[in-house]
C-alpha cells in the first residue's frame, strides 16, 4: 500500500507539473476527511505521510484550553485532563491520539481524488499566477470570456482576470469575445476566482500604452514622469528626454500623430495633452496648464501649493470645463493650484500684507510706519526678524543697531512667550488624548495651539480638519479620529 501511494504522488505531479510536495498534502486531506467517516460527531483528524517511504499515520487531535473554557468536547480538552497524558503540553497546542490507519483501498476514492485534485488545480493556479507576474508585464491583453455582475472575466493565455465595473472607462461597452486590453491594477491571491485585477481607468495604464507605441521609452532616451487622468475625457503627461537630439513632445505625438492617436483610440476617444517636464516646479506648473499664458506665479513652499495669476482672457482656459484641467495639473504636478485674476491677486496680497502689518505692530509693538518697512524689506515673520542674520537687518537703512537689536529682542520674547504658552497646553491635556495610539509630542503642541485639548475636542473634528491643522496625512488624520470616537460606540 505504501508503494501504491508513491506511484500515485509520482503520477501526479508529472501529469500536473508541481511539487510532489503539493500532492502528499493533498493526500494527507483526502485521508483525513475520510478518517473523519468513522466518527458520528464532528472530530479533528490529521493524517501524516512519510514522504520516503510512503507509510502514514492517523491522529484524531483536541485543541488544549483552560479548564473552564471547553465547549466542543469533540474537538476541545482541558489543560488540567491534557496534562494528564503530557506533562509538557501547553494551552494552544494540539493533544493528539493514535487512530488506525484507514485502509487505502477503502477510502471513498471519488471525495479522495476531489481533495486531492482541488489541491492541484489551486497549485496549478498559484504556479501560472507567478509565472506571470515573474515576466513584470504587466498589461494584459485577452478576450472577455463571461460578464458576472456588470464585471468582465477575461481570458489571456493559462490566467484569467477580472475587469470591474467601476475600473472601466466611462461610456465604454464591452461585450463577451471583445478584445480588451487593460493594466495589472492589484493581485488577490485571497480571491477563490480571478486573483488578477485590472483597470483601464489607472494613469499606470496610460503609461503603458505611450511605452508600447514610443520605442524611445524603452530604450530609455524617453521618460514618462509623471500621469494624470479624467479617464474618458482628457489626460495630460510629463515627458523627459535624456537626450538632447529627442524633442520629447515630438516623439511622444509621432508621424502625423501616429502614436499619440493609437493611445488615445485604445482610451475611447481621451484627449491627451503631452507635456515637457521640468525639475523646477513653477516651471512644470506652467507647461502643465499650458496652452493658458500666465501672468505670474507666487510659490507657497510651506503648504506646498502656488497662487498662478491669469488675465480675465486666460482665466476660462486655465481653469478648463468644470474646473478639468487646474485639477489634472495638480494631480501631474503634485502642487495644489489656485487660479486667480490679476485683481484677486492684488486683493489677497494687500490682505496678506495688512494681516502682517497688523501683526508686527500688535506683537512688536511698533508704529505702521515700521512695521510697512519691515514687509517692504521682505520680513513677514515674527521668526525671520528674530533670527535673520543681523547684519542683513543693519542694511536696512532706516534702521541703527538699537532699533535692530530691540526689534530682534522683541520678536525673541514673542516666540519665547508663545512656546511657554503651548507647553502649558500640552500640560493641561487630559490623559485620555495624551494615550491615543498615534498621538505624539508635535501634534499635542499643534492641536493645543487651535485650542484643541480633549480626546472628546479631537472626536468632533472631521479627518480634513485635522490634516489641515497638523499636516500629517489623511490616513493617520482618520485613525486618530477614529480612536478619539471610541467612547461613543461604548
Amino acid at each position: 500500500m505504501s508503494r501504491e501511494i508513491l506511484l500515485l504522488v509520482d503520477a501526479l505531479a508529472r501529469e500536473k507539473s508541481v511539487e510532489k510536495d503539493i500532492v502528499f498534502t493533498a493526500l494527507e486531506m483526502a485521508l483525513a476527511s475520510a478518517t473523519k467517516k468513522r466518527f458520528q460527531e464532528e472530530v479533528d483528524t490529521r493524517v501524516l505521510i512519510d514522504r520516503t517511504t510512503g507509510d502514514y499515520q492517523s491522529f484524531r487531535r483536541w485543541v488544549v484550553v483552560p479548564d473552564d473554557a471547553v465547549e466542543d468536547p469533540a474537538r476541545q480538552i482541558s489543560l488540567n485532563e491534557a496534562l494528564g497524558h503530557d506533562a509538557e503540553i501547553k494551552l494552544g497546542d494540539f493533544y493528539e491520539k493514535s487512530l488506525e490507519p484507514i485502509e487505502f483501498g477503502r477510502i471513498g476514492a471519488q471525495a479522495a481524488k476531489q481533495v486531492i485534485f482541488q489541491k492541484i488545480r489551486d497549485a496549478e493556479r498559484e504556479q501560472t499566477l507567478n509565472d506571470f507576474l515573474e515576466r513584470k508585464d504587466y498589461m494584459v491583453t485577452g478576450t472577455i470570456k463571461r460578464m458576472e455582475r456588470g464585471n468582465a472575466i477575461i481570458e489571456s493565455g493559462r490566467i484569467e482576470a477580472v475587469l470591474p465595473r467601476d475600473q472601466v472607462i466611462p461610456k465604454e461597452n464591452l461585450r463577451i469575445g471583445d478584445r480588451v486590453r487593460a493594466y495589472l491594477h492589484k493581485v488577490d491571491r485571497v480571491a477563490r476566482g480571478p486573483q488578477l485585477l485590472l483597470s483601464r481607468i489607472s494613469p499606470e495604464f496610460l503609461v503603458r500604452l505611450f511605452e508600447l507605441e514610443v520605442p524611445e521609452i524603452e530604450e530609455n532616451l524617453l521618460e514618462i514622469k509623471m500621469a494624470a487622468r479624467d479617464p474618458g475625457s482628457r489626460a495630460k503627461i510629463a515627458v523627459k528626454s535624456n537626450d538632447s537630439r529627442i524633442d520629447p513632445i515630438g516623439t511622444c505625438v509621432g508621424m502625423r500623430g501616429s502614436r499619440v492617436q493609437a493611445v488615445i483610440g485604445e482610451l475611447s476617444g481621451e484627449r491627451v495633452d503631452i507635456i515637457l517636464w521640468s525639475d523646477d516646479p513653477a516651471t512644470f506648473v506652467v507647461n502643465a496648464l499650458a496652452p493658458a499664458e500666465i501672468s505670474s506665479i507666487m510659490v507657497d513652499e510651506e503648504k506646498h501649493s502656488m497662487d498662478i495669476v491669469v488675465d480675465d482672457d486666460n482665466l476660462a482656459q486655465a481653469i478648463g470645463r468644470g474646473g478639468q484641467n487646474v485639477r489634472l495639473a495638480s494631480e501631474l504636478t503634485g502642487w495644489e493650484l489656485n487660479i486667480m485674476t490679476e485683481e484677486e491677486s492684488q486683493t489677497k496680497n494687500e490682505e496678506e500684507t495688512s494681516m502682517i502689518c497688523q501683526l508686527f505692530v500688535e506683537k512688536l509693538d511698533v508704529d505702521q510706519e515700521m512695521a510697512e518697512i519691515l514687509m517692504s524689506e521682505g520680513f513677514s515673520t515674527l521668526e525671520e526678524i528674530a533670527y535673520v542674520p543681523i547684519n542683513e537687518m543693519l542694511e536696512i537703512e532706516s534702521f541703527d543697531e538699537q532699533t535692530v537689536n530691540e526689534l530682534r529682542n522683541r520678536a525673541r520674547n514673542i516666540l519665547l512667550t508663545d512656546a511657554i504658552v503651548n507647553e502649558e497646553k500640552v500640560e493641561h491635556m487630559t490623559g485620555d488624548l495624551l494615550s491615543l495610539d498615534g498621538m505624539d509630542v508635535k501634534i499635542m503642541h499643534e492641536l493645543a495651539a487651535k485650542g484643541i485639548n480633549t480626546q472628546a475636542d479631537l472626536a468632533d473634528l472631521a479627518a480634513d480638519d485635522l490634516v489641515e491643522m497638523t499636516g500629517i496625512d489623511i490616513e493617520r488624520a482618520n485613525q486618530l479620529i477614529i480612536k478619539a470616537r471610541e467612547p461613543w460606540f461604548v
